[in-house]
């Protein structure tokens, strides 16, 4: 196991579904106690959900940093309405805190001041990495889309610019978000008065192809991957290419157990192969990691 790895930063990122706010608490008390360094916090894709537990964000953020993590504000990834305006607004206000950017509206308000770049901005190439760099961006972590090739450039760069550099490593993907929700549309309900039935699905909404294959999963106005996405294998590769963080996107499995499994392939301790088998007892669906292999998404690759 190479030094960059062992000095790798592990990463749980926001919260995407809707959770009942007890289970939310309980989530990240636990988490308190976790092997991570930095956790993400915020409402990232709905805003209806926000005022549901947002009290409760400075109460688990000292928490958190009492336990030794660092936190971050992550912005919704989607802004269409007034509201939406305001509460990406108030959040890049919190000038004490560092904010993870995940949508232009964001950037205007943290421009020249220290923050992050989310994976919903699309980092796709060096220019735009340079160019956020520029603006104030510490950190970005990139879509989980992008292939090694291109992951090895954009660390060069990165490296180079003396940035953080963040690789989501576990969870379901994140693909698309759209203006209407369809998961109330799933059951005969509008947006508007959707009446939170997202959160009947804590890992998502299974998507099926016409054979009944399942395929994406539903989350309020975002789709995302069926397969769990599972880069544990290729993460002392990645750590060799620059990325410096290793971001986990929570389920409703035990997140201690995940993360102590990602923590011990990276400091050395565990096999790869052994933590993947481990692993998939607590994952939502079966693995994928075919992006990074530049082949489809879903698919897993055996070979490293």
């Amino acid at each position: 196991m190479g030094r960059e790895a062992r000095s790798a930063k592990l990463c749980v990122g926001p919260v995407l579904f809707h959770w009942p706010a007890e289970k939310k608490l309980e989530f990240y008390t636990r988490l308190a106690t976790a092997p991570v360094d930095v956790v993400y916090l915020g409402e990232v894709v709905c805003s209806k959900r926000i005022p549901l537990f947002e009290n409760h964000h400075q109460d688990i953020a000292r928490l958190l940093k009492e336990a030794g993590k660092k936190v971050v504000f992550s912005t919704l990834a989607e802004v269409m309405t007034q509201y939406d305006r305001q509460v990406v607004a108030r959040i890049c206000a919190m000038h004490d805190e560092l904010i993870e950017a995940n949508d232009a509206a964001a950037l205007y308000h943290l421009s020249g001041r220290p923050h992050a770049i989310g994976p919903f901005l699309n980092v796709y190439n060096e220019d735009s990495l340079e160019f956020l760099a520029g603006k104030g961006a510490l950190h970005a972590t990139l879509p989980n889309e992008l292939p090694r090739a291109a992951i090895a450039m954009l660390g060069r760069k990165a490296q180079n610019l003396g940035m953080g550099l963040e690789v989501q490593v576990y969870g379901r993907m994140p693909l698309a978000l759209s203006a209407r929700c369809y998961h109330a549309r799933a059951h005969g309900r509008a947006k508007d008065n959707c009446r939170f039935v997202c959160g009947q699905d804590p890992d998502g909404m299974d998507l099926t192809t016409m054979e009944g294959v399942p395929f994406l999963s539903i989350n309020g106005i975002q789709t995302l991957s069926h397969a769990c996405l599972n880069l544990i294998r290729e993460m002392p590769a990645l750590a060799g290419m620059g990325v410096t963080h290793f971001r986990l996107s929570p389920h409703t499995g035990d997140i201690v157990e995940t993360a102590r499994l990602f923590r011990a392939v990276l400091d050395g301790e565990l096999a790869t192969t052994e933590a993947t088998t481990r692993l998939a007892a607590l994952a939502p669906a079966p693995f994928a990691n075919g992006f990074y292999h530049q082949r489809e998404g879903y698919k897993w690759a055996e070979a490293g």
